[in-house]
Parts: structure tokens; C-alpha cells; sequence
């Protein structure tokens, strides 16, 4: 016969243990759904921009900015920004498809910005671009689609109608950063000087589109970008620090733990 003491003893240790669990989980319910702590692939990025859409169909969205603190724990560095995304709203990354106008949900590493004004401040790579710079999505030249292309030389392989000229839209692209989405190896890319153009020995993949870039808005929805007000842009760009390896993490916010 067990004592009436160890009875109550043991009853008390249950009680405690289940109240832990309520505030585990109350505590895991305070946490949105697009936090870092909930994402899948943060890998080691310590700045991350998320962006969820509203519905899988919507072009509206909500851009946040987080940063890994010495202490291991995640802030929010601004407000959250109203955001547009493709005039078709969002597909996965992995089967989403050129001139579709969705935006691709995934998550992916930001390394490369460029804009028709001067570096506002930024501590990324940038790239003051110009009237012969273009942003090439031929899928009929694999070897150059989805890459950054800074002439327009007499030999080149990939046609000029298949692609940007990034200086044509002087308010979207006043501000841009790349987001690495379908995009080749940095070190598969060659300068051609005879073709005068940069190749890939390891091409994208040229059914999925190319040119997905976080940018300043235009007038409404993108063709698959995303885009935020000209001062939320500045301010993203003046955050950013390639030490800080920073990644962006975008889907409908229903699934945006998967991205």
C-alpha cells in the first residue's frame, strides 16, 4: 500500500509537469508562425528578410527584418513593410515557371545589390548599373540565363529582347537586391572576353524563370519580384551585411514554415 504522502507527492510533480507543458506551449503559441525560430532553413544566415503573402493567390505580402543578437536570440531590426509580390500570386521555388508572375516561395541567400542611383549605404556588393547593363533570361542560351550581363557586345549569344536592361525601369530598380533564386554557381561564372559576356558551365535551370529581385515599388503588383516603399528599400539596403550572410525567407504565411 502506497503511503497517502507519496500519493499527494507524486500527483504535485504531475501537476507541475503539466503546467510546464501549457506554458511550453502557450509560449510556442505566442510565437508567429513567420518568426526565425519557426522557419526550416536559416542555416547560418544571422540577418534574415521574411516575407509572407497573404494567400497563395494574393499580391499582397508583409516584408520583416530579423537579426541574430550576440546572445543567440532574434530581434526584429524594423517595423514590418507593406510589400507587393507577382501579379499571380506565389509558387514553390521548384516548380515555379518563367512568365508565370507568380513569386517563388522559398527560402534563399541575398549577395549581390544594384541600383540606377549610387550606393545609398549599403555594405553589400553593389553595382551603380547603367544603359548597357542587362539582366539576361534567354532560355534559349542557357549558358547565360539568369545572369548579369554588363555590355552589349556585337558577339554575344543571348538575345536582347529576352532580357532586362535594368536602367528601362529607373523606379523599381532605383534600389534592388538579388534574391539567388535559379541562379548559377558564382564559381561556375567565366568573363568571355571574345563573346564579351559571362557564362556558366553550370547553367540555371531555364524553365523556372530568372531577374526575382527584392526592389523599390512601381504601381501595383510585380512580374514575380517583390517590392517595398523607396524608403523601406533604402532602409533594408543600409541594414544589410554580407558577415552577416543574410537570407530571405518568402511564402504565403500559411506555409512559410516550410519555405
Amino acid at each position: 500500500m502506497v503511503k497517502k504522502s507519496l500519493v499527494v507527492a507524486a500527483a504535485a510533480v504531475v501537476l507541475v509537469a503539466a503546467g510546464a507543458v501549457v506554458t511550453q506551449q502557450a509560449f510556442a503559441d505566442e510565437v508567429p508562425v513567420y518568426h526565425p525560430t519557426r522557419l526550416a532553413h536559416v542555416g547560418d544566415a544571422k540577418q534574415l528578410i521574411v516575407v509572407t503573402g497573404v494567400s497563395i493567390p494574393s499580391t499582397y505580402a508583409t516584408l520583416r527584418t530579423y537579426q541574430l543578437g550576440a546572445n543567440g536570440t532574434w530581434s526584429e531590426r524594423y517595423p514590418a513593410m507593406a510589400a507587393r509580390n507577382g501579379y499571380a500570386g506565389w509558387a514553390w521555388y521548384t516548380v515555379r515557371k518563367q512568365d508565370t508572375g507568380t513569386t517563388p516561395a522559398g527560402t534563399f541567400p541575398i549577395t549581390w545589390t544594384f541600383g540606377v542611383k549610387a550606393n545609398p549605404g549599403t555594405k553589400m556588393y553593389y553595382r551603380k548599373v547603367d544603359g548597357n547593363d542587362y539582366w539576361v533570361g534567354d532560355n534559349k542560351d542557357a549558358k547565360t540565363y539568369n545572369l548579369f550581363q554588363p555590355t552589349v557586345s556585337a558577339k554575344r549569344t543571348w538575345r536582347t529582347g529576352e532580357g532586362e536592361r535594368l536602367a528601362a525601369y529607373p523606379v523599381q530598380y532605383e534600389y534592388a537586391a538579388m534574391i539567388d533564386f535559379n541562379r548559377p554557381p558564382a564559381s561556375s561564372l567565366t568573363w568571355n572576353a571574345r563573346l564579351g559576356e559571362y557564362t556558366t558551365n553550370r547553367p540555371a535551370d531555364v524553365r523556372r524563370g530568372s531577374a526575382i529581385f527584392l526592389h523599390v515599388n512601381g504601381k501595383g503588383s510585380t512580374a514575380g519580384c517583390v517590392s517595398v516603399a523607396r524608403a523601406d528599400m533604402i532602409r533594408v539596403l543600409q541594414w544589410l551585411d554580407p558577415a552577416l550572410k543574410p537570407r530571405i525567407v518568402m511564402a504565403p504565411e500559411g506555409s512559410i514554415g516550410k519555405a
